[in-house]
């Protein structure tokens, strides 16, 4: 690749920060804060391009270190876990001596980035929820319980604040969000999933969950109070999304072939639901495109009040191109960031949106033996390039636990999955102990694009906020989740009425007497700062 600039220039972001920017051109005087932090964002990731395209895993094969500028080297081949792990996250390191150039370039990447809340308190989710109650934790991950109770808080907001009782739920999966909206706060719900099979179980998990309900009215709860469960399952239908059809129409049949034939749709037609009311939109970490076709649903349908959404697997975005005629692009949306020069995102940019910075910082800083995998898997590729070059970037899985072991070990696993024989391959010659001696360049490298990920991610947000802004909706980003061990935790929050009251002290403890939902969750800063930061009424 390119060598990647060795100093950029400076301009300025909202809030007086400085960010690395290309010489050339500058904001139009008329852009909002939010087309100018797109802007910025576009014209960092230009210079650093070459950093963000890259694939670790031809770390060797295409000596991506001597693609760094001269003056990062020294400092950053030094550099221990922990001084890296300071660069990350903005909180120093000791003994650290960090050249200007590249102290610029992080602090534009965390300047540029949206903040995600504080990532305080522990790394991981209490094994159990609190707040939920117990018939509503069965079959969820402690991950799950986290992200659906706090959702469930915003979308009770919501449904207090449009009249709106009615929810569809996109992308369902097993139907957890769902059942908690149903049973736990008395929502009716309509859970679509493409998938028949998980349709199927999480209607199971409901009728059991009915069974205890049952047995156990009447009995007291030892703990915390929790509001009592009410019996009305939601209703759950085996679908795909139609980004391009009428509101009314939007249903096609399910996932896989032959798993069932879609229902009708339980919406109704373009009047809304089946009894002429309007509705809230959720996903719960909705996947690739199916995030902008709901946003663009919303934009276009009346009879949805407001939506409220996560995303996930950027990587999966498709460009409009891509698109069949009258379906909307994944990226960009908004016709703001489409206008920019440069607003294009590779693969492996989008890919790296996904990544989980926290988690990253915490291994940095607790020597973590997963830091050896990323050197593992970039010499198992040379090993395979000098085997067989035209096999490149396989998707090979040698285990969960496969950084565990020494490198032989390793590439006995790794090998047979490229379709090569470990026996004609010398696993201990002093070519591959050279590469293993540049694992903590590796980690250095690693470190660097981990750095510009939540500015791309940031990017593709500001897309869809812009594209909503464009259309004239009330819209605002909040940082719900704890990114510890939520890294997906921005949630899209739109409506056809001001969001200020539905927003206001969302991260402050209970609400209408109930009890805190959000406790030891180490919350930042609130999200009606966020709302007026970065999205203004």
């Amino acid at each position: 690749m390119p060598g990647v600039p060795a100093g950029p220039v400076t301009s300025r972001v909202p809030g007086g920060a400085a960010m690395a920017a290309a010489p050339h051109g500058t904001p139009h005087p008329q852009q909002g804060p939010e087309q100018r932090r797109a802007a910025d964002i576009i014209r960092l990731l230009t210079l650093y391009r070459p950093l963000l395209d890259a694939f670790i895993i031809d770390f060797f094969t295409e000596d991506l270190w001597a693609q760094l500028p001269p003056a990062w080297q020294p400092a950053l081949a030094s550099a221990t876990p922990v001084q890296l792990a300071g660069l990350l996250g903005g909180r120093g390191g000791t003994g650290a001596a960090w050249p200007l150039s590249l102290l610029a370039f992080a602090a534009a990447a965390r300047a540029l980035a949206f903040p995600r809340g504080c990532p305080g308190g522990s790394p991981r989710p209490p094994c159990q929820s609190s707040q939920l109650h117990p018939l509503l934790r069965r079959h969820v991950k402690p991950k799950k319980q986290h992200e659906i109770q706090r959702l469930g808080k915003l979308l009770r907001r919501l449904s207090r604040a449009t009249g709106c009782e009615r929810v569809l739920d996109v992308g369902a999966g097993q139907g957890h969000l769902s059942r908690f909206l149903a049973f736990g706060l008395g929502l009716r719900v309509t859970a679509v999933e493409s998938d028949g099979r998980l349709v199927g179980l999480a209607e199971r998990f409901d009728q059991e969950l009915l069974r205890e309900l049952a047995k156990t009215r009447g009995l007291a709860h030892r703990g915390p109070p929790l509001r009592p469960l009410t019996p009305r399952a939601p209703q759950h239908v085996a679908g795909r999304l139609d980004p391009a059809a009428p509101w009314g129409e939007f249903l096609l049949p399910p996932d896989p072939p032959g798993a069932g034939p879609a229902a009708r749709n339980p919406l109704g037609g373009p009047g809304g639901s089946e009894d002429g009311g309007r509705v809230l939109v959720t996903g719960l970490h909705a996947c690739g495109d199916l995030s902008p076709a709901l946003l663009c649903h919303f934009a276009r349908s009346p009879a949805v009040a407001a939506v409220a959404l996560v995303g996930c697997c950027y990587m999966k975005l498709s460009a409009a191109p891509q698109q069949p005629p009258g379906y909307p692009p994944g990226y960009p949306l908004s016709a703001s960031v489409a206008a920019l020069p440069g607003h294009q995102l590779s693969y492996r940019a989008r890919e790296a949106a996904c990544h989980a910075l926290e988690e990253y910082e915490g291994r940095l800083r607790g020597g973590s033996a997963h830091l050896r995998a990323h050197c593992y898997r970039a010499a198992l590729e040379s090993l395979i390039r000098a085997a067989d070059p035209g096999k490149r970037h396989l998707g090979l899985q040698p285990g969960r636990k496969a950084h565990a072991l020494g490198f032989p070990q390793y590439a006995q696993l790794g090998l047979p999955l490229a379709g090569l024989d470990p026996a004609g391959i010398p696993l201990d010659s002093g070519a591959v102990g050279a590469m293993l001696e540049q694992q903590h360049k590796v980690v250095a490298f690693c470190t660097l694009g981990q750095l510009l990920a939540p500015a791309v991610e940031t990017l593709i947000l500001l897309d869809r906020l812009l594209y909503l802004r464009e259309q004239g909706f009330h819209c605002a980003l909040v940082p719900l989740f704890n990114p510890r061990f939520s890294p997906r935790n921005l949630v899209l929050v739109a409506a056809r009425t001001p969001l200020a009251a539905v927003l206001a002290g969302l991260d402050k403890d209970g609400e209408d007497g109930d009890s805190s939902e959000d406790e030891d969750l180490g919350e930042g800063e609130s999200p009606q700062e966020e709302q007026s930061r970065h999205s203004p009424q």
